[in-house]
């Protein structure tokens, strides 16, 4: 019997995997898949739970899915996380975990069918996994860790677009503490894909028509160690820069307590891999810091910022701020504004907090008030926005490869090798019309708007 299924997906680039995995495994249950949401016999939304405005969107994409009468499923970090709290909240909703990521099509079937899921009782999955090199490859089958199955890479992800860019997963799971992050506890432990599968499925993607690899995990800087390799990313990037097809290997989430000069150097000299530094810094003031479970301060950071664009002066360097944190005062605003200005990064992303179930910042005192925490963000934003603009016009006269993303009738469009997919700004080449998607032109920058850039 003929039925298809529609795929939301919502979150970061691990959540692309995920579903791409997800899609997959239907296809190969007989499900048609579609882009028709209004049309498909069932939907399910692959949703975000990192923090609460990505679980508001989950959860109103949810009820948009399932106004129309059509079975919907919820699948990803706020399904895990909260399994029968949220079936229960959300009746209208079939609730899977990650557990059920085998067998996606036949719960699929089961509930399509009419048979009720009784959803998941959500548990602490750091404790499913300890953190070991041996025997693990039997144990990751065991607890369906997504985008971790063995076999051909053609059987386990199926192109949910053209584009020619990508998320390759590394990793899954987190083996930090930090006060404010909730993650670990519903993504596990940190576990490491081995590196021939991870290239395997770069080869397939490039079949695909991808040229642009984007390495995700949730700290791309700990892949190997569970491996018993702490310089496993430094030997993969070449091999992943080198697989034909491929233009362009992106590494991204690098956590600075674990950043190493040898890293710098695989990132900044290895052929085809950009020069390109996703940090998560998360603030900048020290006593701060310490009280989220995190390392450094402006001047360690202001160092690596400085080792890093020794090594590539034109190398973008990204990264996210947490303000408001508990206990955050006037003077750590200001220390984190005097490091955004001599840093100068190219994007930066600032969320205010807001306190996560199960972390050890929700039951920290000095909480700061909320109209508080949306004029720091406000504030910090605007230095943010303004050092950016900087920083991209001091772009001018700088020559860009650009890999063409899609063409407009200004020019092509497209990403130089110091913005990343969707959050970096981007490149419109002006007057060039004679190209196609996927292809690698260079420019000379000419202009800029906030964080695009106008090159010829």
């Amino acid at each position: 019997m003929s039925r298809s299924v529609a795929l939301v997906t919502l979150g970061c680039g691990r959540n692309e995997v995920d579903s791409e995995e997800l899609a997959a495994r239907l296809e190969a249950d007989g499900w048609e898949l579609t882009d028709d949401v209004d049309a498909a016999d069932a939907v399910l939304v692959n949703t975000c739970g990192f923090i609460e405005a990505a679980k508001r969107d989950s959860i109103d994409t949810l009820l948009d899915a399932a106004e129309g009468g059509r079975h919907v499923v919820a699948v990803g970090c706020l399904a895990e996380r909260y399994g029968e709290g949220l079936a229960s909240e959300l009746p209208e909703v079939s609730v899977l975990g990650f557990d059920d990521y085998a067998v996606i099509g036949e719960r699929l079937d089961a509930i399509v069918a009419g048979h009720v899921h009784l959803s998941h009782q959500p548990r602490d999955r750091r404790e499913l996994l300890p953190l070991t090199p041996i025997e693990r490859p039997t144990t990751t089958i065991d607890v369906g860790i997504p985008g971790h199955a063995g076999g051909p890479s053609a059987v386990l992800r199926r192109r949910l677009s053209g584009e020619p860019v990508a998320p390759l997963k590394l990793a899954s799971g987190c083996d930090r503490r930090c006060a404010f992050c909730a993650i670990p506890s519903f993504r596990g432990a940190f576990v490491s894909r081995p590196p021939d599968d991870i290239v395997a499925e770069a080869h397939w993607l490039a079949d695909h028509g991808v040229r642009e690899l984007v390495l995700v995990s949730e700290n791309s800087t700990s892949y190997g160690k569970d491996l018993g390799d702490l310089q496993a990313l430094e030997r993969l990037l070449p091999r992943l820069a080198s697989v034909p097809g491929v233009a362009r290997v992106r590494v991204s989430y690098l956590q600075p307590a674990e950043v190493r000069p040898s890293l710098l150097d695989a990132i900044a000299g290895t052929p085809g891999v950009a020069a390109y530094f996703d940090v998560s810094f998360q603030h900048a003031a020290e006593p701060l810091l310490r009280r989220m479970r995190r390392f450094g301060g402006t001047d360690r950071f202001l160092d690596l910022v400085g080792a890093i664009r020794e090594r590539v002066p034109a190398a973008g360097v990204r990264s996210n701020f947490i303000v408001g944190f508990p206990g955050e005062t006037e003077a750590h605003v200001a220390e984190l504004e005097r490091f955004l200005t001599a840093a100068r990064l190219d994007a930066v992303g600032v969320f205010g907090y807001s306190d996560e179930e199960g972390t050890e910042a929700a039951d920290l005192p000095d909480k700061v008030p909320d109209d508080e925490i949306a004029a720091r963000v406000e504030r910090v934003t605007a230095l943010a926005e303004e050092l950016i603009a900087q920083r991209a016009e001091d772009r001018r006269g700088e020559t860009v490869a650009v890999l063409v993303e899609a063409m407009a009738v200004e020019g092509a469009e497209g990403r130089a090798e110091h913005q990343a997919p969707e959050v970096d700004g981007s490149v419109l080449i002006r007057g060039l019309t004679e190209t196609s998607v996927g292809s690698i032109v260079t420019g000379v920058v000419v202009g800029s708007d906030g964080a695009d850039l106008v090159a010829e």
